[in-house]
């Protein structure tokens, strides 16, 4: 069986990873890939974006499947271009991806179906948004309504704040056309969850819970990231909880999606606030979170790929999804000065040493390979990974192996998985 990876980054080497164990024993292509998907995967210098390129290439290829894992192709139409010229692709199409693609969408959908999420406000203009922003109560939440690498999401405290929020966002544009519209969403309070579900139209089979650290600095201070660790499952997911979750949110959402004449297939992802009123929906995702793939697929017993070809052909509820019992902690490590500018070209050492071992796996995020070795091309370098029987224990053994790897100007979290 031939498959293509569609990304280059954590999650990317996360499910390549998890494909790669499969009983059909799968011959992988990566594009673009990553220093360290290249030891199991061929990497082809096709951008993501680029989907007639990706598109031809697999019809080149003859690939049976192709996973298109980040936000941007699935936003831009990837799976309907290969779609529509016979190939099998897992992940939403266009119509679908519009629950991440755009925020006004998700949170219309959320108002129009009654799933329970914060109160919010639409803006087209910053004088709109500026006047309403003097006169409502803080803290409040100012975010872009498109897709912004994770980092269109401001909290403010202030109307100083909330003035430089529009103003990085509409009028700066620094995250482009997403900035053409925001919303202003009341503040809520609470843990944070993600929930991560296979989806085939109809039927959702959730993932482990997982808990991402979204601050780039320890005790949740300093600016947004990506994303700078996860672990999985958090505590505070409950059965009763859980199942809360699932009567008034994950499959109101299914049927909301569908309802709306776009059946979504493939992975949606559920960023959910625990608040003292109930579950609220922070945020919609139409793939695989990073980082929480990292800590949820290592988890995960079943074969993906059986679980991939359901999702395409809407059997998922004729599959048994098996997942193991211990839990799992990732440790971003990333480049000094990230989510702000930062230097590339470090090498990378201390990976040799990690090899091998079932219970610590090294995800490349931005990594490539120069000279025979692994040197640093990315904000996020390497996720460090462990599993262990319990979340104290996997946290233990991920930093031991973060103090095994060494590059100029590393810098992580020493928190993740204490709350």
């Amino acid at each position: 069986m031939k498959i293509l990876v569609v990304g280059g980054g954590g999650r990317e080497h996360a499910i390549i990873w998890k494909l790669s164990q499969s009983v059909k024993k799968p011959v992988i292509h990566c594009a673009p890939g990553n220093g360290g998907i290249a030891a199991l995967a061929t990497c082809v210098p096709i951008k993501a974006t680029d989907v007639p390129a990706m598109v031809e290439y697999a019809k080149k290829e003859r690939f049976d499947l192709v996973v298109v894992a980040p936000d941007d192709p699935l936003a831009l139409g990837m799976v309907d271009a290969l779609e529509k010229e016979g190939i099998r692709a897992f992940g939403p199409n266009a119509a679908a991806a519009r629950v991440e693609a755009s925020k006004v969408f998700a949170k219309d959908l959320m108002q129009k179906y009654g799933i329970p999420t914060a109160g919010y406000r639409v803006f087209t203009s910053p004088e709109a948004v500026l006047a309403h922003l003097a006169d409502c109560d803080y803290p409040t939440v100012v975010k872009a309504d498109g897709l912004a690498l994770g980092k269109g999401v401001i909290i403010c405290n202030t109307y100083e704040d909330a003035k430089a929020a529009v103003q990085k966002i509409m009028v700066d544009r620094v995250f482009g056309a997403s900035g053409a519209r925001v919303i202003v969403e009341d503040y809520i309070e609470g843990p944070e969850v993600s929930v991560l579900c296979f989806a085939d139209g109809k039927h959702l089979v959730p993932m482990v819970s997982s808990q991402d650290h979204k601050r780039a600095f320890d005790k949740d201070e300093g600016p947004n990231t990506g994303g700078m660790g996860t672990f999985a499952p958090t505590p505070k997911y409950t059965p009763a909880v859980e199942e809360e979750v699932t009567r008034t949110i994950l499959l109101p959402t299914i049927e909301a999606i569908a309802a709306e004449g776009a059946p979504f297939k493939g992975v949606l992802y559920f960023g959910l606030m625990l608040t003292k009123d109930g579950p609220r929906v922070l945020e919609y995702n139409a793939r695989f979170g990073d980082p929480e793939t990292q800590v949820v697929l290592p988890l995960l017993k079943s074969d993906l790929i059986d679980i991939m070809e359901a999702t395409i052909d809407g059997t998922l509820d004729q599959m048994d999804v098996e997942w193991e019992q211990g839990a799992c902690v990732c440790v971003v490590m990333a480049s000094g000065g990230y989510p702000g500018s930062y230097q590339k070209g470090y090498e990378i050492t201390g990976l040799d040493a990690l090899q091998g071992r079932d219970d610590i796996i090294v995800f490349h995020a931005g990594t490539q390979l120069k000279d025979g070795k692994t040197v640093t091309s990315g904000g996020r370098v390497l996720g460090v990974t462990a599993k262990a029987k319990d979340i104290a224990g996997a946290r233990e053994k991920a930093y031991a192996a973060v103090n095994e790897i060494r590059f100029t100007g590393a810098h992580y979290r020493r928190d993740i998985g204490v709350k």
